[in-house]
């Protein structure tokens, strides 16, 4: 399996594809549907086509998580140690 370090994790990744791809599968069967005539043949094309771009899509979506462009900075939570504030570094 390819190794990713993103900000998402693969489950994640992969149900955003899947409800991508059902929005786009019905835009296809419907666009389909528009041009052919036929919910047959509209039907064809969106169910042969959920497959590659749900696999198209994750893959793009965890190239994307490598790209630190556009992504915002974690803030930086300070803890205390065993609940002790003086376990802290001073503030200079």
């Amino acid at each position: 399996m390819f190794v990713f370090k993103g900000l998402e994790s693969h489950p994640r990744s992969f149900v955003k594809a899947v409800s991508w791809r059902t929005v786009g599968s019905i835009d296809t069967f419907v666009l389909g549907f528009f041009f052919s005539g036929s919910a047959k043949l509209a039907g064809a094309i969106a169910g042969t086509e959920v497959i590659t771009k749900i696999l198209l899509f994750y893959f793009h979506e965890r190239a994307w998580s490598l790209v630190r462009w556009g992504h915002r900075a974690e803030p930086v939570v300070e803890t205390v140690p065993d609940g002790d504030p003086a376990a802290l570094p001073a503030a200079h």
